[in-house]
């Protein structure tokens, strides 16, 4: 801090040495000059104190689960923290006191977002523990597949279409829903729900696919491809989108693969890694399709892979669809095409639902209560008990619309899990908030949090 001068004029003067700032004073001056000392060292103080900013708690295009705490230099941001746990919901504990199946009705609850592939990772890994990995039925890993594809689409689209709502343009939310829809209404046929389904169980399916549903996917898919369009439209040649997406919120290939960036994000930044290519599940192997990628990983990148993937996971679904109808035509025994034949692990008694979508149907439910009694018994054995699982642990991933999920699955030989901890891609990927945030300008960090697309459900499980 620079010294202070004074020169004081009259009878009785003072003198002091020469600094940065210089006042001539006479006898009543004091007050003056004490308010205007005081005054520079407040200006001076504010100059080198730390400005910190709440950012949230607030999510993109929902309610307040995530926190953001920035450190600003007027309009720059020069220091970013995540701050989670506002959606906390115990998933992971809640699991150790249920059933290994009951554990599905959990994990769909984590990326609410993109249910199924909690579900099918979920199965993977308590399929591995069982030792059946190879006796599910090509139906059943068929049918897991066109989910996730169908899936990865809906997860897209709402990535950019409440991307877009934040820069302004409601237009595209509206679409991106109305793509999404339709794939709903498909989820909705199959497990009578339109989110949190627990349709996948393991050793299968929780029910066969009803009747008509891949002529309602088929059916579809004209409208799925003319929304993806329209969204491209409105989006990929936006000057002003491009603006404010170009060079924003951009992470070098070495930054997010040290902070364990996955998923479209790194794909953007040119590193192909897809686990269903790499480390193939499901029969993943047997499908034609490329895996996109970018030059860098900024926002607008970040969109167009988005975009890329929904196109490739439309012609998975195709493939789906054509496999659905062969394994139809041969005509083989519905029942024991969607769920492993072991009888200590598949219910005696499978799920049928009701008209109205909810519940089991009243003929479902008589037939099983009056064909055999000791079906019953074990059906409900199955139910309330749950099978048990060989001890050990055993660790699946899976290729995540977000990016890589793990599941790491621990029994110690009971009817319910020991512990069961996911390696969410939401929560790896907050990790490059800082990295894309910091420099840049406070408005820029909101399209570089959509841009990554975190689903907190997933982060705080």
């Amino acid at each position: 801090m620079s010294t202070t001068a004074f020169h004081a004029t009259g009878p009785a003067t003072d003198s002091v040495s020469a600094g940065a700032e210089q006042f001539t004073i006479n006898g009543g001056d004091w007050d003056e000059v004490a308010a205007r000392i005081a005054e520079r060292d407040e200006a001076d103080r504010l100059r080198h104190d730390r400005i910190v900013v709440n950012m949230g708690p607030v999510h993109p295009s929902t309610h307040g689960v995530l926190r953001l705490v920035l450190e600003v230099d007027g309009e720059l941001v020069t220091e970013v923290r995540v701050g989670t746990g506002y959606l906390h919901t115990g998933i992971e504990k809640n699991m150790e006191y249920r059933t290994w199946t009951q554990g599905e009705t959990f994990v769909t609850r984590m990326d609410y977002v993109a249910p199924f592939f909690q579900e099918v990772a979920y199965a993977l890994a308590v399929e591995k523990l069982l030792g059946i990995t190879d006796d599910i039925p090509e139906k059943a890993s068929v049918a897991r597949v066109l989910l996730m594809e169908l899936n990865r689409i809906a997860s897209h689209v709402v990535a950019v279409g409440t991307g877009g709502n934040e820069m302004g343009g409601t237009t595209l939310m509206t679409i991106a829903f109305r793509c999404r829809e339709n794939i709903l209404k498909a989820f909705e046929m199959v497990s009578g729900l339109r989110m949190n389904h627990a349709f996948i169980r393991p050793g299968g399916l929780a029910q066969d696919l009803p009747e008509g549903f891949t002529a309602f996917v088929r059916s579809t898919m004209p409208d799925i491809k003319k929304d993806l369009h329209e969204l491209e439209l409105l989006l990929m040649a936006n000057p002003i989108l491009k603006s404010r997406f170009i060079g924003v919120g951009e992470i070098s290939l070495a930054g997010g693969l040290a902070l364990g960036l996955t998923g479209p994000c790194l794909r953007a930044a040119g590193y192909p890694l897809d686990l269903r290519k790499s480390n193939p599940y499901c029969g993943y192997e047997t499908y034609d399709f490329e895996v996109p990628t970018y030059d860098r990983s900024d926002c607008f990148n970040r969109l167009r892979i988005r975009m890329d993937e929904c196109y490739e996971s439309l012609t998975i679904i195709s493939q789906c669809l054509d496999r659905l109808e062969e394994i139809a035509e041969r005509g083989e025994d519905p029942s024991n095409t969607t769920m492993v034949a072991d009888p200590t692990i598949a219910w005696p008694a499978r799920m049928a639902i009701a008209t109205d979508g909810q519940g089991q149907s009243l003929e479902h439910v008589r037939q099983i209560m009056g064909t055999s009694m000791e079906s019953l018994i074990h059906h409900f054995k199955l139910v309330t008990q749950g099978f048990s699982v060989p001890a050990g642990q055993v660790y699946q991933t899976v290729e995540h619309a977000k990016g890589v999920l793990g599941v790491h699955a621990v029994s110690d030989g009971g009817t319910r899990p020991y512990r069961v901890h996911f390696r969410d891609p939401s929560f790896s990927n907050l990790q490059s908030v800082a990295m894309m945030g910091e420099g840049g300008m406070i408005a820029d960090l909101v399209p570089a949090l959509a841009s990554i697309d975190p689903v907190l459900g997933g982060v705080d499980r």
